[in-house]
């Protein structure tokens, strides 16, 4: 088994690790990148510094995963609105492709040569606790990395990146809520070792708790507690999503019993045949509402998709139909709330219960609610000491439901307004199309990404 390890992350190793002459030109293309925000910055009246952060300084990078992270520092005397223009035009006036960004302020997001390029302004500092804005700790973060992670571990880290990649958990933006490149690389400056880190992740419980440091420490209600040793009432692992935390304890799990290159590199998902999926429908009772995709970046975008979907099956239970699952599919184009119902249509009619008949107060206002309300089908009565009505239910079609209370709902600023103008109800023959046949396939199928 040993062995088995060995061989298979010697093998992952050799794919993802970049050679010598791979490593020289991202180096040269930085130097250029450098150079020229440098002579932007003479056209600024500031002093100001250039700095590469993220893996490709801590040299932790995957070779088909490359990112440039450039920050531009500013003395903490310049205004944070001072600091937001100059960083923007000079991000703008580089990168090609450009996307504002807003993480605490806004930043550029671009290509430059081909390669995926951030600009980003921030305060210099020293300590955390001299940050102005959250962006400021990470020149901190690539600075501690580079002092504790041991050459040996940059391996380790490049491994478990890989493997996160595999099972669907590297990233903490939203469209992942999973592990960031920081939170993986004091990971393993934690554990040393991918192997030990995943044997001991198997047996993580929610609100697992880790610190490098000793000393009294913050509580965070999160699936899994790390302390940033920069910053100690910061939780690192705050993104991680209970579904990723989870999937992540299954996959070590998993891997721990039986290595295999599938956790790193899984085998993509053969769609089924509509027929098939239509097969696999039996008994079930699909509907989704569908909306245009509103035009802003990710990181916007997914928690609004979220919270929308979560609205929307909040309305649903409101008013009696219980919902047994719920999915979200966003394509270029649209975005598609599905659920899953126990029904699609419930009883017109249900029984209300009231309050015992000895409270006499309490009752008499039940029975005066209710008497000559035009919702009630037979009147309030009295069995084994408690009062009861049977009232007409607003909706007893789930899909009339949806068609006149969704506009009404909260979903977030952007989606709000799509909806406001347009949204459609899909029934379950509407979902049956090409486009969602790999999302009906992984839905369905069940396998872990693993398993394909």
């Amino acid at each position: 088994m040993i062995n088995d390890f060995g061989n298979i992350e010697k093998q992952i190793l050799k794919k993802i690790t970049p050679s010598s002459q791979e490593r020289k030109k991202i180096k040269k293309i930085i130097s250029q990148l450098k150079k020229e925000i440098k002579q932007e910055i003479k056209k600024y009246n500031l002093q100001l510094t250039v700095e590469l952060v993220g893996s490709i300084a801590k040299e932790t990078y995957i070779k088909d995963n490359v990112d440039i992270d450039l920050f531009i520092l500013f003395p903490p005397s310049v205004s944070r609105k001072k600091l937001q223009k100059t960083g923007l035009s000079i991000g703008r006036s580089i990168l090609k492709n450009q996307e504002e960004c807003f993480a605490e302020h806004p930043y550029i997001r671009g290509t430059y040569n081909g390669i995926k390029t951030e600009i980003v302004p921030c305060y210099k500092i020293e300590y955390a606790s001299q940050k102005l804005s959250a962006v400021d700790r990470t020149p901190l973060h690539t600075k501690y990395v580079k002092q504790h992670l041991l050459e040996s571990q940059k391996k380790e880290v490049m491994l478990f990146k890989q493997f996160l990649r595999g099972i669907g958990c590297y990233g903490a933006e939203a469209e992942v809520e999973g592990f960031s490149g920081y939170l993986c690389e004091i990971l393993i400056i934690k554990y040393y070792k991918f192997r030990t880190l995943i044997s001991d992740a198997q047996n993580w419980q929610y609100g697992h708790k880790i610190t490098l440091q000793k000393g009294k420490t913050p509580n965070f209600s999160t699936p899994i507690v790390f302390i940033d040793p920069v910053d100690s009432q910061r939780n690192v692992s705050s993104a991680v999503s209970e579904e990723k935390f989870n999937l992540f304890i299954s996959a070590s799990r998993e891997y721990i019993k039986k290595p295999r290159i599938t956790f790193f590199f899984p085998n993509k998902i053969k769609p089924w045949t509509l027929k098939k999926i239509k097969k696999e429908w039996e008994k079930k009772h699909f509907i989704a509402v569908k909306i245009k995709k509103p035009p802003i970046i990710s990181e916007n975008l997914y928690p609004q998709v979220r919270k929308a979907i979560h609205s929307i099956k909040e309305l649903c239970e409101r008013y009696d139909f219980t919902i047994l699952n719920y999915r979200f599919f966003i394509n270029d184009v649209d975005i598609y709330m599905i659920l899953l119902p126990n029904k699609l249509t419930i009883s017109k009619t249900k029984l209300h219960k009231g309050p015992p008949v000895e409270m006499e107060k309490n009752a008499n206002k039940f029975v005066n609610r209710w008497i000559e309300n035009n919702k009630t089908i037979k009147k309030p009565y009295e069995k084994k000491g408690r009062l009861y009505v049977e009232i007409k239910r607003d909706y007893n079609k789930i899909e009339n439901l949806l068609k006149e209370q969704v506009s009404n709902l909260s979903l977030g600023k952007h989606i709000d307004k799509i909806v406001q103008k347009n949204y459609t109800i899909l029934k379950q023959d509407d979902l049956l199309i090409e486009n969602l046949r790999v999302f009906w396939t992984e839905y369905l199928d069940k396998k872990m990404p693993w398993e394909r």
